[in-house]
C-alpha cells in the first residue's frame, strides 16, 4: 500500500482501491483532483488491472466534494483538474474497466458525483447524500446531467433544487445506490464484489461500457447498428477475441471459462 497522501491506493492482484485521505472531511483540492486523475490513467491503462474501488479514509465522510476552503486561499473552480476532469474520474475517456464507489459516509456536492462516475455504489447504513449548491450559489453540474438519468427526474430535480438529504435507504429505494451493508463490512462486501468483476470477462465488460456511453444520447436503432456492425472498438475487439471463442468452448464443454483479456 503507498502511503502518500491525500490519495492511497492498495492493490491486491487486478484489483485497485483507491483511498481519499484529506483529513478531516475528504474534500478534494485542485492538488488531489490531479492526483486522482493519474491514478485512474495509470489504471485505465495497466492491462493487469481489471476492477478499481473508491473509498475514503474514517467512517464520517466519504467526499463532500469541492474544497471551499482551498477556493477560497485561491484554488480556481475552473482551474487545473487534471486528466479526467474532477477527482479523476468524471471525465477520463475510454475508462472500459469497472469501477465500485464503497460510500463510507456523507457523501455530497462534488462527492456525490464522484459516486456517480462509478458503476456500482455500495453504500454504509450511515451514508448519506445531497447536492448543497444551491445553498452556495452554485450549480452542480455534472449531476445535473447524470442525476436525472439515473433515477426519478422529479427526486433528482428536488435534490438539485433544494439541495435536501437522503438517508442511505431512501437513496436504496430510488435506485442510487445499489446495495446497503453494515459499515463494519461495508469493505469486506466492495472487495467481494470486485472479486466477483475480476474473475469475469475483461473484454466483454469493456465493450458493455463503451455501448452504454455510445448509447446514452443516441436513438436506439442508431446504437445497435454501431453495435452490431461491429463499428465500437471494444465491441470489434472482442467478437474477434479469443476470450470470445472461449466462451463459447466452455459453455459445450461444461465447464468455467477461462478468461485472458484477447
Amino acid at each position: 500500500m503507498s502511503t502518500e497522501e491525500p490519495v492511497r491506493t492498495c492493490r491486491k492482484g487486478s484489483i485497485l482501491e483507491v483511498i481519499i485521505d484529506r483529513p478531516k472531511a475528504n474534500a478534494i483540492d485542485l492538488a488531489t483532483s490531479r492526483i486522482m486523475g493519474e491514478v485512474f490513467l495509470d489504471f485505465r491503462d495497466d492491462p493487469q488491472l481489471r476492477v478499481a474501488i473508491l473509498t475514503a479514509a474514517g467512517s464520517r465522510f466519504f467526499c463532500p466534494g469541492w474544497d471551499l476552503k482551498a477556493a477560497n486561499e485561491g484554488d480556481a473552480v475552473d482551474g487545473d483538474y487534471g486528466v479526467g476532469g474532477f477527482g479523476g474520474l468524471q471525465e477520463l475517456p475510454h475508462l472500459n474497466k469497472p469501477v465500485i464507489a464503497a460510500v463510507n459516509g456523507i457523501c455530497c456536492g462534488g462527492g456525490l458525483e464522484l459516486a456517480l462516475s462509478c458503476d456500482i455504489i455500495l453504500a454504509a447504513t450511515h451514508a448519506s447524500f445531497a447536492l448543497p449548491e444551491i445553498r452556495s450559489g452554485t450549480v452542480a453540474d455534472a449531476a445535473s446531467i447524470k442525476l436525472p438519468k439515473r433515477i426519478p427526474y422529479h427526486v433528482a430535480m428536488e435534490m438539485l433544487l433544494t439541495g435536501r438529504w437522503l438517508d442511505v435507504n431512501e437513496a436504496h429505494r430510488w435506485g442510487l445506490v445499489n446495495q446497503v451493508h453494515e459499515a463494519g463490512t461495508l469493505m469486506d462486501q466492495a472487495w467481494k464484489l470486485a472479486e466477483q468483476l475480476a474473475a469475469g470477462p475483461p473484454l466483454v465488460f469493456a465493450a458493455i461500457k463503451e455501448i452504454v456511453r455510445d448509447a446514452e444520447d443516441s436513438k436506439f436503432q442508431d446504437a445497435l447498428n454501431r453495435v452490431t456492425q461491429r463499428q465500437l472498438k471494444t465491441v470489434d475487439t472482442l467478437y474477434g477475441s479469443e476470450d470470445a471463442a472461449e466462451g463459447a468452448r466452455a459453455f459445450a464443454e461444461k465447464r468455467d471459462p477461462v478468461w485472458k483479456g484477447c
